[in-house]
């Protein structure tokens, strides 16, 4: 079979799981249509024989994820976040630096692993992914501040996520990590990543206003036009809101599926047990960041009850980022290769433990709209 046929055949595979999936998740309401996707994938790739594209970190990053950011940006509750931007700014800054911290110091005396390989570790699993957390608060009618403070979380904690993980994994390479090293390698990736996405924008602005063409310029319109009302804008932002949501849900469906397929499945049997022991710790890890910087944000608890504080804790599920980056130390000289497999658990049981729990533990948080 050919590289194009083998590249078909993968898609039509896909294609026809995230389907069938998509019915079964009709008739199994209480399981999110995420976790079902991972399942299917994971079950797919034990099929023996079965010869699929390699998934690399790459494909990931730059395929999906951005699509899927900006469809969750489009998506947001711009008045709704502003409400809880105090919130959300310390879960996707602070939050982030306190998890990576915590799991890297318990990976070290927990898992046995060295300094920085517990901090390249915390590093991976530290931002969220609520995809299916959202969609099932939604589902429910969970209060919007609930969901603003999820979505927000994720949407921004990517990014620092991201520049701690280059910092340590920098100075890993080096041979002679350090925290000092570190540190100023966090400083250069934060403002050299500000400094270009600063430029690229200005820009891209600078373009569409001189050499917008036609298509251009109705698109943008009706970007704008969506975001500030009229008739007309409400029926442009239906359509602009009903096809990115049509293309997010076929990202999510293939994204997940790829998640499922790219499980080491004999390397995770082999450390099942630390890679228990590693959720445990990364769900442990959470706590601490959700109630001191949630209780700091609202010390009476009056804008954000305990029971949404609940919700924050275990609506941390991990997802594409995080397997992203595991996928992309699998093979890199000077890193333990312990640390992609261990990440890689942690993922899939957070998608299969808390997110196969979601609904019970709505229910239980009386976080359902009651008609």
């Amino acid at each position: 079979m050919s590289t194009a046929q083998s590249f078909l055949f993968f898609l039509i595979v896909l294609g026809a799981a995230a389907t069938a999936l998509r019915l079964v998740s009709r008739t199994t309401p209480t399981v999110p249509y995420p976790v079902l996707l991972a399942v299917g994938g994971i079950l797919i790739g034990l099929v023996p024989g079965l010869r699929l594209p390699p998934i690399g970190p790459d494909l990931i990053l730059l395929a999906f994820v951005p699509g899927l950011v900006f469809e969750a940006s489009l998506s947001l509750d711009l008045a709704e976040l502003w409400r809880r931007v105090v919130p959300i700014s310390l879960l996707a800054t602070v939050g982030v630096f306190m998890t990576v911290l915590l799991i890297g110091g318990l990976a070290h005396y927990g898992l046995g692993l060295d300094w920085a390989s517990g901090f390249l570790l915390g590093s991976i699993v530290a931002a969220t992914d609520p995809i299916a957390v959202v969609q099932l608060l939604r589902q429910v009618g969970a209060p919007r501040g609930l969901e603003a403070i999820l979505d927000g979380e994720s949407l921004f904690n990517d990014g620092t996520g991201v520049a701690i993980f280059a910092a340590v994994l920098g100075t890993i390479l080096t041979g002679h990590p350090s925290l000092s090293d570190a540190g100023l390698r966090f400083l250069y990736v934060t403002g050299a990543g500000i400094a270009i996405g600063l430029a690229a924008g200005a820009a891209a602005v600078v373009f569409l206003v001189v050499h917008a063409s036609g298509v251009v310029a109705v698109v943008c319109a009706g970007l704008v036009i969506a975001r500030y009302g009229s008739r007309t804008g409400r029926l442009q932002g239906t359509q602009l809101h009903g096809f990115w949501g049509l293309l997010a849900f076929v990202l999510n469906a293939v994204l997940f599926l790829m998640v499922g397929l790219a499980l080491p499945t004999q390397r995770l049997l082999a450390v099942a047990g630390l890679v228990l022991v590693a959720y445990v710790i990364m769900f442990a890890a959470r706590v601490l960041p959700v109630y001191v910087l949630l209780g700091a944000a609202d010390p009476r608890g009056r804008s954000i009850p305990w029971r949404w504080r609940h919700m924050t804790l275990w609506g941390g599920l991990r997802g594409a980022l995080s397997v992203a980056l595991a996928l992309s130390v699998a093979a890199i000289p000077g890193v333990d290769p312990n640390v992609s497999v261990l990440a890689y658990g942690m993922v899939v049981l957070s998608l299969l433990i808390q997110g196969g729990l979601l609904l019970p533990v709505a229910d239980l948080l009386r976080l359902r709209r009651v008609d």
